[in-house]
């Protein structure tokens, strides 16, 4: 961005009475909301002159590199702010875990006894989105990939790199056709909730969103729209 824009973009932001604005912090490929910090305005351009995120420390009042001592940098992707212009939203690539805790996001306490709330949360999302069980799972998957947790399956699989993750995909991709030929959809079923499941993997292991892939077979819907 040149020096131009950014004056023409810091001129939007509502900064507060101590000159900052809050950043909200999140995985580009996951969605997941990972922290949540400020900036002032010289963090704000030094986080798009260097395409990484830089905040204001209250507490130690200095400016932070993100990741400058852990190496769990992010790179931004997109920064945007609100229709208010009192509050970003940072899109970015997170190399390892965003809280100083070691967790792949900060926000990780749950409040409990929401009025209202009864009813299973899961339940009541796959009933809003039938494909809500997905970005939940991208999401899991996203903090396996950072966090490697002792004994899971997808630690196993990053672990072991993608040769074996490769090699997963073919063995489902493989009984996926055994149950179809088999006409047993009680096994195709399972089978393939196996393959979605390493496809999901092997996208998070190359940096891919199913946002991408969403947005690939739209264009190619779109396209056969046209010529038909």
């Amino acid at each position: 961005m040149s020096a131009g824009k950014r004056i023409e973009a810091a001129a939007e932001i509502k900064w507060n009475e101590a000159g900052l604005v809050p950043a909200i912090v999140q995985d580009v490929i996951s969605k997941e909301v990972l922290m949540m910090a400020y900036m002032n305005q010289e963090s704000f351009e030094r986080s798009v002159e260097t395409g990484e995120t830089w905040f204001w420390s209250r507490s130690r009042g200095e400016l932070w590199h993100k990741g400058a001592t852990s190496g769990h940098t992010q790179r931004i992707v997109t920064m945007h702010y609100d229709c208010d212009g009192d509050t970003l939203l940072v899109r970015v690539e997170q190399h390892g875990p965003a809280c100083h805790t070691g967790t792949y996001s900060c926000f990780t306490g749950e409040v409990q006894g929401i009025a209202g709330t009864e009813a299973d949360a899961s339940s009541f999302q796959q009933s809003a989105d039938r494909f809500a069980m997905l970005n939940q799972l991208e999401a899991t998957i996203a903090q396996r990939y950072v966090e490697r947790p002792d004994g899971a399956y997808t630690t196993y699989l990053f672990e072991k790199g993608v040769d074996k993750i490769l090699k997963k995909v073919g063995e489902e991709t493989a009984e996926v056709i055994i149950a179809a030929k088999n006409k047993d959809n009680d096994e195709l079923r399972c089978e393939t909730s196996d393959l979605l499941f390493h496809l999901m993997v092997l996208l998070r292991e190359r940096g891919l969103s199913l946002d991408e892939v969403m947005a690939e077979l739209d264009r190619r819907h779109n396209k056969s729209k046209q010529s038909s």
